[in-house]
């Protein structure tokens, strides 16, 4: 019979207490984890107090014995801690049960969809990532943005003459899923073009500002690269521009000129509609029309399967999107409750 079945029989067996811990009289464990047989005596020998307590009928005696030790804490503790309200005040928070999200809420924080493919999945592992990232917003207040939004972010920098770094730039990339949430940031400085890649769940972020809210034709803006440098340049003193309360978020239509070539891809291939249309070359119609033709699948579209495994249903989405919003909805009313604490002690 096991270590484990002693316990569970109710049978009579001796454990020793050698240095804090629970040794059976049979044997004990070496530092290897091997169990190596020896007997009392030979523990009193190698061990000058030891005491032996014996364990016969239940696992009530135990408990008692476990709780004669400095170190131990009562279950009843452990569960009125976690029942504790984190911060005075959010008893008086209610939030609704059966609560849904907005129908466009998936736009504003995508990150916390998951990935679309779904040999790439793990529900758990998107659970955890989604109860870690909404702890790191109770920390920093990430608002909502777009491509094409000018921003502001402040990052620790051990060489920085106050340890913090703040770089302002427009918004040319956001993807990712879960804790792999990133975007980029473009700005002009000293007549350089410089990108920096952040990620949006990363602990030495400080701050994300929104300057200017709005929206481009596209989702990426990497063709600024190959724009005039007027298109991608802006003051770090730029004062932050403030949308009226449910006013819509304007979408920039600008159309930008491309510098002469060479360019960093060839953007004639790509469908982008926030560029000036481009003289399309002999050369360049052929190297489309050869890129379209080794792409086309025009059997993809008639593939029920593959539209069902490559995005997720929508009852998933919902499910998932109600939660973040819920969750999201008590971390506001957690704000406004602290802010107007603040106000009463000032």
């Amino acid at each position: 019979m096991g270590f484990k079945g002693l316990f569970e029989s109710g049978q009579g067996f001796t454990m020793t207490d050698v240095e804090g811990k629970l040794v059976p009289e049979r044997g004990r464990m070496d530092v290897e984890g091997a169990f190596t047989h020896v007997s009392s005596s030979q523990v009193n020998v190698a061990y000058k107090s030891t005491h032996v307590i014996n364990y016969k009928r239940t696992r009530a005696e135990i408990g008692q014995a476990l709780r004669k030790k400095p170190n131990y804490l009562h279950y009843d503790l452990v569960d009125k801690h976690r029942s504790s309200p984190l911060q005075k005040g959010t008893d008086n928070i209610t939030v609704e049960t059966d609560v849904k999200a907005p129908r466009d809420y998936r736009f504003i924080m995508p990150e916390f969809m998951p990935r679309p493919h779904f040999e790439y999945r793990d529900r758990v592992l998107e659970k955890l990532e989604r109860r870690d990232m909404l702890r790191r917003r109770t920390v920093i207040n990430i608002p909502e943005f777009y491509v094409g939004s000018i921003m502001a972010v402040t990052v620790s920098d051990p060489f920085a003459p106050n340890k913090k770094n703040r770089f302002l730039g427009i918004c040319i990339d956001r993807g990712g899923h879960g804790l792999k949430a990133y975007f980029v940031l473009r700005n002009v400085v000293d007549g350089l073009g410089v990108e920096i890649f952040y990620q949006m769940y990363s602990p030495t972020l400080h701050s994300i500002e929104v300057i200017r809210l709005e929206k481009r034709l596209d989702d990426r803006l990497y063709y600024l690269r190959n724009c005039p440098l007027e298109h991608s340049t802006f003051s770090f003193d730029m004062e932050p521009i403030a949308l009226p309360r449910g006013a819509q978020v304007p979408v920039n239509t600008l159309k930008l000129k491309l510098n002469p070539k060479p360019w960093d891809e060839r953007w004639e291939r790509q469908d982008l509609k926030g560029i000036e249309p481009i003289e399309l070359t002999p050369k360049m119609i052929k190297g489309i029309q050869k890129v379209h033709n080794a792409s086309a699948t025009p059997w993809k579209k008639h593939d029920l399967m593959l539209h069902y495994r490559s995005k997720v249903n929508e009852e998933e989405e919902e499910t998932i999107m109600a939660e973040v919003y819920k969750e999201n909805q008590l971390l506001e009313s957690m704000r406004k409750t602290s802010k107007a604490t603040l106000k009463k002690k000032k």
